[in-house]
This record gives C-alpha cells, sequence and structure tokens, in this order.
C-alpha cells in the first residue's frame, strides 16, 4: 500500500509542487484545510513559504492534539515554515509556535538576506543517505535555533546555519526539497521510506 501523507493548507504556497514531487515518490497525498484531519493522519507533511503568525494560526487550535501526534512516532516532514512552525516561536511574529521543538527562530545574522540560491547541506543523518551531491535550494531570512537537542544538518552562509532538523519520527528541513531539482526527489524519496518503515 502506498504511503498515505496529509499535506495541511493553511494558506501559504508551494502546495502542489509538493504534492507532485511525492506522489513521484510513491505516496499518495491528500491536502486538506481543515487542520482537525492531521489528528487521524497516516504522515503528515507541513509545506512551506509563508509568514510564521499567519501561518500557524490555523494550526494553535489543535496545537496538543499535533504535538501528540507527534510525540506518538507518527511520521512529520516540515518544510521551511512548516519546520520553523514546530518551535515554541519565532522573532518574525508575535504569537506561540506548536512547541514540539524546543528553542525558537532567530533571524539570520547575514549580511545579505533573504538567503536565496543553492547550499551544500552537510549531514550524516539516514535521510540523507546515498546523496553525493546534497544542494539544495533555500530562500529564507530565519532559521531554527533548538535548545533541547541537536540540530542533524547545516549549512554555510556567512556562518553555520542549523538547516536539517529530526526529532522522533520527525524531520524539518530549512531548504526546499521540492524546489530542488532530483536531489531535491532524493530526498522525499528517503523521507518517503522512513515513513513507510515507520508508519
Amino acid at each position: 500500500m502506498p504511503l498515505n501523507i496529509t499535506m495541511a493548507d493553511y494558506g501559504v504556497g508551494n502546495l502542489h509542487s509538493i504534492r507532485k514531487a511525492l506522489e513521484l515518490c510513491g505516496a499518495t497525498v491528500n491536502i486538506v484545510d481543515d487542520m482537525s484531519l492531521l489528528k487521524d493522519a497516516e504522515c503528515i507533511v507541513l509545506p512551506g513559504v509563508g509568514a510564521f503568525d499567519k501561518s500557524v494560526e490555523r494550526l494553535l487550535p489543535f496545537r496538543d492534539e499535533i504535538v501528540a501526534r507527534l510525540s506518538d512516532g507518527v511520521p512529520c516532514l516540515g518544510i521551511c515554515i512548516g519546520m520553523q512552525m514546530m518551535f515554541q516561536g519565532s522573532e518574525e511574529g508575535n504569537g506561540p509556535g506548536l512547541g514540539y521543538l524546543q528553542g525558537k527562530v532567530v533571524r539570520m545574522k547575514a549580511p545579505r538576506i533573504p538567503h536565496m540560491g543553492w547550499n551544500l547541506v552537510r549531514s550524516s543523518d539516514r535521510i540523507m543517505d546515498r546523496m553525493s551531491d546534497p544542494y539544495f535550494y533555500f530562500a529564507h531570512s530565519y532559521h531554527g535555533a533548538p535548545e533541547d537537542y541537536s540540530d542533524v544538518g547545516h549549512t554555510e552562509y556567512y556562518g553555520e546555519i542549523p538547516t536539517l532538523f529530526h526529532k522522533g519520527n520527525t524531520y524539518g528541513t530549512q531548504f526546499h526539497p521540492e524546489k530542488s531539482s532530483n536531489i531535491g526527489l532524493e530526498f522525499l524519496g528517503n523521507f518517503v521510506k522512513f515513513a513507510e518503515e515507520n508508519k
């Protein structure tokens, strides 16, 4: 049976390119705008591109249930703002995040912001297995700054930037795999395989 992914539509862009990429990796993707449906998902994807407060506001009424599902081991992938919302809060906004990842999202300390373009991601996590040339596409001004565990991947942009996070069966990326050509498909394929093994 194909992996059934529930993708949250909370008003950000890029949903259809992420769905197409995941379907190319063998998954079935259902896009939902009713956030209560995440409570029964086999696998969750929180997509990227958006502002923190606006993106997270529709998830907050179900925060406890979503965090409980992630803590129980439901596989999840958060991309860009989808990853940032998993933290406790962000310097970009005023409201809380989901709080699954301890720490906050901070503004990049770099002379050129936003960071847009292709960068090498260094990681030994299994999600990066068999990637000989892991350059991914970035478009961001903020990044996650975890407190209670180590992030598992970095990139260089006027210093070292945390860019790949792993806790339980949840992954979060600062980069956009759906905009990263073949290497992005390889990454998403590894996530689908990981989720199938852990659903």
